[in-house]
């Protein structure tokens, strides 16, 4: 059992940054790919990024070249920096982790995270 906590959430004016973190229970860490989805109200849950447990990474089409999803395995944690944010990223964010990457991709992971809140708005 992997238990995950999100924090770094909050309010932020649009074009402003905020840095998620998302640490993690487990001893082996390092062998799971790891990613974050959202949900906006009245949305489905969408993939944001996946880090694999090495460097692969994917992004949704609509964060590309504003959020970056990196990881620090010494310290069990995995982060998503969030440039330029928009209202339209507002959404409550998960972390989730699995051992196969393809099941992060595809939004099928063991394990999530109680999410953290992230409202973009002035």
């Amino acid at each position: 059992q992997v238990q995950l906590v999100e924090s770094g959430g909050g309010l932020v004016q649009p074009g402003g940054s905020l840095r998620l973190s998302c640490a993690a229970s487990t001893s082996i860490f390092s062998i799971y790919a790891m990613g974050w989805y959202r949900q906006a109200p009245g949305k489905q849950r969408e993939l944001v990024a996946v880090i694999g447990s090495g460097t692969p990474t994917v992004y949704a089409d609509s964060v590309k070249g504003r959020f970056t999803i990196s990881r620090d395995n010494a310290k069990k944690t995995v982060y998503l920096q969030m440039n330029s944010l928009k209202p339209e990223d507002t959404a409550v964010y998960y972390c989730n982790a699995d051992r196969e990457f393809l099941h992060l991709v595809r939004m099928r992971a063991d394990y999530r995270g109680q999410g953290t809140q992230v409202t973009v708005s002035s």
